[in-house]
């Protein structure tokens, strides 16, 4: 006759547990483990001791609200001689006695969540169960291991900004293992509508990634539900902060959490796509962000942006729009839902920009779907596909109401970009989402896609060239010249009208106020003749003028007098910040106070009133960002600097993030990579 365990305590081993699970990082103070993976517990019997053959346990694992069976909520199981890592199990490893050694694994497709473990009649524990892409058996498994060292547990990055021509590393902290923050991401998946309306369902809902990514697509922005951020790209943020003061998603979570689930102003889409991929990888989730340049945003899905320009090249504004650049995540599972072939990284956005099954949420999609044009693929191919190939026309409208083509060669989706696997170099990941420009097999990708303006080959005006050449030291505060270069490849001398203008823009492609124009009406060119026309940029204009961003738009605009036709060459430059650097004083190990002195070259010839450092990193500062002001203003030429304490707790190679405010000069950003020691 079997005899049913009588068990008085239980001790979960955490530490031991979440080293094991690589969750340690979120504390050892309560058990957190991953999907097919044993973990093992330790059971104190108040009478009785384990007899093998003789002594039985069942036990009842629980997720959810409305936990069941049928769902996959709940499972019920025993003991078994061997723990089986295909499905719920439980097997006794210690010898005979009245100390328990139970070695329990949790299903590789077990839904994730706060779960409750029932032992026999007499003893329950709690524990937190994630995603595994260490796990052969789960949906995200990953097999190299840097890779897995990058996209789940690094809590610092990259993101690249600026400009095709002139990507710029913008640090960022993650955070996904700060304290709270793995209870606020559960906290995201239970405030989803979803789960609202039907919890039970929801909850079951959660053992498939591709549910998972495409509820925390919805959820980071707030435009339908009760999700982290409001995006703003217009008039001001009154309200709430720039999304440029963010140096981390850590604040952007706490202060979502501590504020009833109201959103967080404000955010653009680096920054959604940042805390998107900060809760992905907190819930085990392998994920990157990622950027696109000259990103297109097609609202009418016939895969072309239609511009506008007047007579003087400024562009129209429509909804229609070119962005600079723009960010998204990618995260790794398998796709049983679609044909072989189509696992590994999905691009979803959480950018709020167009509807997705009546809600603001795009993806997950399969890189090579994008890549073969395969748009009828799950989910939101045909967007993602017109951001990184849409084509492009300009037109021309006229004083007299009347409109003409005018010859580009804007392309769009250009160096796509993410932070490299182990270094801060970055990666060019177009070959992931574009054949070769060209090629056949890009070819047969537009066809599959319908895609006939691309199909089409537009004659491209062969006679005049124009481009727009700029200087290598554009730095904000200088004054500096740009240039339009005309070519006459022709055999025919050529008299043409150059419009050459310059004016703010912000980078998801709204223009603002003119830093510098000129109008030739008698540009002459020679056969085989080039002409290298001088723009002048003077900080006392631009400076009042660039939002952020620090982007001027530059456009030359030629009309032929002979044969009226109108060419157009766009560049959008990018002024440098000046840098930051950052020294770090004393010997970095755990616990031992640390001064990382700061200083900023004032290149403005400007004062700079009102200047504060702040610093932020994962494992450096407690969590928090801690702030520096300085006692007085710092004039031209002038350096300002200061000195802020950290303590670390945690050992391994960590990003100092370092953020620098001030009157004139807002939002620079830089940091130091520091090992830290035991």
């Amino acid at each position: 006759m079997t005899q049913v365990l009588d068990i008085e305590r239980c001790d979960l081993e955490s530490e031991f547990n979440n080293t094991d699970h690589r969750t340690d990082l979120n504390g050892v103070d309560r058990l957190i483990v991953r999907r097919g993976q044993v973990f093992t517990i330790s059971l104190y019997l108040r009478s009785g001791n384990y007899q093998p053959g003789l002594s039985s346990l069942d036990f009842v694992a629980e997720t959810g609200p409305q936990p069941h069976e049928q769902y996959g909520t709940r499972a019920v199981f025993g003991l078994s001689a061997n723990v089986d890592t295909s499905r719920w199990s439980a097997a006794i490893i210690s010898p005979p006695g009245d100390t328990v050694a139970v070695s329990i694994c949790c299903a590789p497709d077990a839904p994730i969540g706060r779960y409750t473990l029932t032992l026999g009649h007499s003893a329950r524990i709690e524990f937190i169960l994630l995603f595994n892409p260490w796990c052969p058996g789960d949906a995200v498994y990953m097999e190299d291991e840097q890779s897995l060292a990058e996209y789940v547990l690094s809590q610092d990055g990259i993101i690249f900004r600026g400009s095709y021509k002139h990507p710029i590393a913008t640090p960022w902290n993650f955070g996904q293992f700060e304290s709270g923050i793995l209870d606020i991401c559960l906290r995201i998946l239970d405030m989803n509508p979803k789960c609202l309306k039907n919890p039970g369902k929801d909850c079951s809902g959660r053992r498939n990634p591709i549910y998972v990514s495409r509820v925390l697509s919805a959820m980071v922005n707030c435009n339908d539900d009760k999700g982290v951020l409001l995006g703003k790209w217009t008039d001001g943020y009154e309200g709430g902060v720039s999304p440029l003061f963010w140096r981390g998603s850590v604040e952007i979570l706490r202060n979502w959490d501590t504020q009833a689930c109201q959103p967080v102003r404000y955010g653009q889409c680096w920054v959604f796509a940042a805390v998107a991929c900060s809760v992905f990888r907190a819930l085990g989730i392998p994920c990157r962000v990622v950027t696109n340049y000259m990103s297109a945003h097609d609202t009418n899905s016939n895969l072309v942006i239609e511009r506008f320009i007047n007579e003087n090249g400024e562009l129209i504004q429509s909804r229609e729009m070119i962005w600079n650049y723009h960010c998204w995540v990618e995260s790794w599972m398998t796709r049983p839902d679609l044909k072989p072939d189509f696992n590994g990284w999905q691009a979803s956005d959480p950018t709020p920009q167009e509807k997705s099954e009546g809600v603001y949420c795009c993806g997950p999609v399969p890189l090579r779907a994008i890549k073969d044009g395969e748009l009828l693929f799950k989910y939101d191919a045909p967007f993602v596909f017109a951001e990184v190939n849409a084509d492009v026309i300009t037109s021309m409208k006229k004083k007299d109401g009347s409109t003409s083509k005018v010859t580009t060669t804007t392309v769009v989706g250009q160096k796509i970009s993410t932070k490299s696997v182990g270094s801060d170099a970055r990666e060019d990941i177009t070959h992931l989402y574009k054949y070769p420009e060209g090629s056949d097999e890009e070819r047969e990708a537009f066809k599959k896609a319908n895609h006939q303006n691309k199909l089409l080959h537009q004659q491209q005006n062969e006679g005049l060239h124009l481009t727009i050449k700029v200087t290598a030291d554009m730095r904000k505060g200088c004054d500096f010249d740009v240039f339009a270069v005309v070519t006459n490849n022709t055999q025919s001398a050529k008299k043409c009208r150059l419009v050459f203008g310059s004016c703010a823009v912000s980078y998801n492609g709204f223009l603002g106020q003119n830093c510098g124009f000129k109008d030739l009406l008698n540009v002459e060119l020679s056969p085989g003749g080039e002409r290298r026309v001088p723009l002048r940029l003077n900080y006392s204009k631009y400076g009042g003028q660039i939002t952020e961003d620090n982007l001027i738009r530059l456009a030359a605009l030629l009309f032929d007098y002979a044969t009226k036709e109108a060419t157009l060459a766009v560049r959008n430059i990018v002024l440098e910040n000046p840098d930051i650097k950052v020294r770090i004083l004393g010997e970095p190990k755990i616990s031992r106070k640390l001064a990382a002195e700061i200083t900023l070259h004032n290149p403005l010839p400007e004062r700079l009133e009102n200047c504060c450092f702040s610093i932020e990193g994962a494992n450096l500062t407690g969590g928090r960002v801690i702030s520096e002001r300085l006692g007085s203003s710092v004039g031209p030429g002038e350096d300002a600097k200061v000195k802020i304490y950290f303590t670390p707790n945690h050992s391994g190679l960590r990003k100092l993030v370092v953020d620098f405010n001030s009157s004139k000069l807002c939002h620079v950003k830089g940091y130091r990579n520091v090992i830290i020691g035991k």
